[in-house]
């Protein structure tokens, strides 16, 4: 891959709840530097990042019912609404865990259409995060699969504050349930170029990462 195709894959990624101010500025520098797909921030930083990257072309990508995914469903529309009038044109919202997990397959596809309108309405995308790591493979089968009949536009394996992120075996299993048109993002503990290709391989077609300078220099090593 180019760095201009590595670049194009990556959500250059600070949603830590302790992050500053100067390092939401550092991390829209870099992505401004190395022309990432987007920068993806906690709804605080929705405004700041929107005034940095304004006419980079770069999208603003913030999150929604985040990282648990059990606020209700009202509240993870308005998170999203309010995000897209911050300036965010991309929303990771984290699906209800326990409720797909008590076989409530029904209230689980209902939140994920409510955000995915709302999104689509402001002409933004919506990524849904599963949480791989709490889920049986059949659950993620059938995760991916209400995703899909919600209208998302991406499923993603991880918000990346649980215990495990994303593996080469569940974006593999992702891809094959989605099938070729829908994205799928694989984040956590994504922190190498060999970790970004392996993923690429089974199928992501976005890189949530912190990692993203480190990776882009890695490259640059491995072509130079």
């Amino acid at each position: 891959m180019t760095p201009e195709k590595i670049a194009s894959l990556i959500d250059h990624t600070l949603l830590k709840p302790e992050a500053t101010a100067e390092q939401i500025r550092n991390l829209c520098n870099e992505a401004r530097q190395f022309k990432f797909a987007s920068v993806c921030v906690n709804p605080w930083y929705v405004a700041l990042a929107t005034k940095l990257m304004r006419g980079s072309g770069i999208k603003i990508c913030t999150v929604a019912g985040f990282p648990l995914g059990v606020t209700s469903t009202p509240a993870k529309v308005f998170e999203a609404k309010q995000g897209i009038r911050d300036g965010a044109r991309e929303i990771d919202m984290v699906m209800n865990v326990g409720a797909l997990k008590s076989g409530d397959d029904r209230a689980v596809q209902k939140d994920i259409r409510a955000v995915v309108d709302a999104c689509h309405r402001a002409k933004s995308i919506c990524k849904v995060i599963l949480e791989n790591v709490l889920l049986t493979d059949e659950e993620k089968i059938r995760a991916c699969n209400l995703a899909k009949k919600a209208g998302a536009d991406y499923v993603k394996t991880s918000t990346g504050f649980n215990t495990a992120g994303a593996t080469v075996a569940d974006v593999a299993l992702m891809r094959a349930t989605v099938g070729p048109k829908l994205g799928v993002k694989a984040s956590g503990g994504i922190r190498t170029y060999e970790d970004l290709t392996k993923m690429v391989e089974a199928g992501a077609t976005r890189i949530g990462t912190s990692s993203g300078v480190k990776i882009m220099e890695e490259a640059a090593r491995i072509r130079a």
